[in-house]
Order: structure tokens, then sequence, then C-alpha cells
């Protein structure tokens, strides 16, 4: 059986991008994230220790986040390897969702964004 737990919506003020000026300044970031899992354990016993505790998953990201980082697709993937590292054996799939908000392109442009789905 498969199941996810998600995090959508997650707003940061970091301090991420290539540019120098970018890592100075900051900006708002969203994140998205969806862990595939099988819970079924968990919902049968009421057991949080038998799923993803999402508090835990949110740390993750917001380490990650507060880690001023040149390239979006490094902070994905740590934060998939972390996932992965710290629940072994309940992870079937980690799609996680980077946005940037406004990025420095010259023109209008809501966000850009990267996506990793390991």
């Amino acid at each position: 059986m498969k199941n996810s737990i998600s995090l959508e919506g997650l707003e940061f003020f970091a301090y991420h991008g290539f540019f120098e000026e970018e890592r100075k300044i900051g900006n708002k970031y969203g994140v998205d994230i969806t862990v595939d899992t099988n819970f079924s354990k968990a919902a049968e016993e009421d057991n949080l220790d038998n799923t993803i505790n999402y508090m835990e998953l949110f740390e993750i990201i917001k380490k990650h986040m507060d880690i001023s980082t040149k390239l979006l697709e490094t902070i994905g993937q740590n934060i998939v390897n972390d996932i992965y590292n710290k629940w072994t054996n309940n992870v079937l799939n980690v799609k996680v969702v980077i946005k940037k908000f406004n990025p420095p392109i010259g023109t209008i442009c809501s966000f850009s964004s990267i996506t990793i789905e390991q």
C-alpha cells in the first residue's frame, strides 16, 4: 500500500542565489513536498513512530532553507537525501518543489522553480 504525506505552500525568506547580491538581500521562497510511504500500521495502531512525522519533515526543510546556497537544485537534493537517511525503511518516493519568487530575470515572473522526484 502506498500513502503520502505532504507539506504544501511552505514559505521562507532566505538568502539563496547564484549571484552574491542575491545572497545578501534575500528573497521569498516556497516549498512543496510529498513523501510516499506506507502508514497503514501507524493508522491501525495510532502510533506516530510508524509514519513520517511532518514536524520533523518541516525541520529538515527549514534546516536547508536556512543555509545560504547558490543553487535551488542543491537545496532540493540535500532535502531528499536527509529524508531518505532519516526514514530509511519508510520512504518510497520523495517529490520536492522549490520556488523562488520574483527571480531576477529582467521581466515580470511570479516564480522560478525546480522539482526533484526520486
